[in-house]
């Protein structure tokens, strides 16, 4: 008789059709937990490890029903929440499955889990990594929470080589001036194989789950980041991240001609 797998997981939604957590069509599995407390979060709901509710069996079977939409630019399954490094074993056997299915699987996360981030990493083909911050003591005061296990998941992640999406959150106030993206630039040196960055501008789309959880919202002062600074700031942004990529590039050439 066949062993009873009894992994279980517990998710908070399902987005059949994302467009935004990754290339292509995707399945969104949204996954509840996260240490985090983000000031910004506009998933408060998702913050604590509920009730599990479904199985590793269940949530492939379900992406199999979409899988004729994954076939253009790489679509497939984006887990994200949350923080899906919090359910490390389920996250690993769901993983597993859906690589015997050839899916695309990327993974959304701030990097702030429990541990298993190399094996976790070896199922996974891409990375959409949240920065939060890159000062460690606005770091704590942004989420509640010391920098110490996101930058365990960047080593573990750089061992990986796996490709990496950049994603940050623009705030008002925090991160839109020159100092933060100086220290954007230097943080960004120090992860392997970038493919892409993207700014977010803040927006308050979260603020009513918080007043329907009876929760503060932190930045209720704060306004929405205006999209077209934003776009600015990100470009001026990518034109110094790319003087310093070519600069590298050119320094580890010369390197090398020498030795």
């Amino acid at each position: 008789m066949k062993k009873c797998n009894k992994i279980q997981g517990s998710i908070d939604s399902i987005e059949s059709m994302g467009l935004v957590d990754g290339p292509g069509i995707r399945t969104v599995i949204f996954m509840n937990g996260c240490k985090l407390r983000c000031k910004y979060c506009h998933n408060p709901e998702m913050w604590k490890l509920k009730e599990l509710n479904t199985t590793p069996e269940d949530i492939v079977k379900r992406v199999i029903r979409n899988k004729p939409y994954f076939s253009k630019n790489n679509g497939g399954v984006t887990f994200s929440g949350g923080e899906p490094l919090l359910q490390p074993d389920f996250l690993i056997e769901t993983c597993k499955l859906l690589k015997k299915e050839n899916i695309h699987i990327a993974l959304d996360t701030a990097g702030c889990g429990i541990g298993k981030y190399q094996e976790i990493l070896n199922y996974i083909d891409l990375v959409l990594l949240d920065i939060k911050h890159t000062n460690k003591q606005e770091y704590l005061n942004l989420t509640s929470y010391p920098i110490d296990e996101s930058l365990k998941f960047i080593k573990a992640l750089n061992d990986s080589n796996k490709p990496v999406w950049i994603r940050q959150v623009i705030v008002p106030g925090m991160m839109d001036n020159e100092r933060y993206l100086e220290s954007l630039l230097k943080t960004l040196k120090k992860i392997k194989n970038i493919q892409r960055i993207d700014f977010l501008p803040y927006h308050k789309l979260g603020r009513e789950k918080y007043l329907a959880l009876n929760i503060p919202y932190p930045l209720e002062n704060i306004p929405e980041m205006d999209k077209e600074k934003t776009s600015k700031l990100y470009e001026e942004f990518m034109n110094q991240y790319k003087t310093q990529k070519n600069r590298n590039c050119q320094e580890s050439e010369y390197k090398h001609t020498e030795n």
